[in-house]
């Protein structure tokens, strides 16, 4: 059985560093990526995002309780 967590780590839709820009009017990653490490994600040369973090909207809430 595949993990759902190891799924998601490439769907940048899911990542809390992907935000949208309003002066571009598109989607972006604002992780701080160096510029080899750019490159590999462009190629898609890595399986996996090392910077993905699962975005929950929920949490501070969930803290707020």
């Amino acid at each position: 059985m595949e993990n759902k967590k190891e799924g998601l780590k490439s769907r940048c839709e899911d990542c809390e560093f992907y935000d949208y820009d309003e002066y571009y009017g598109e989607m972006y990653c604002k992780a701080d990526l160096d510029e080899d490490e750019m490159e590999r994600f462009a190629r898609r040369a890595t399986a996996n995002c090392p910077y993905f973090k699962f975005y929950d909207e929920y949490t501070s809430v969930r803290k707020q309780n």
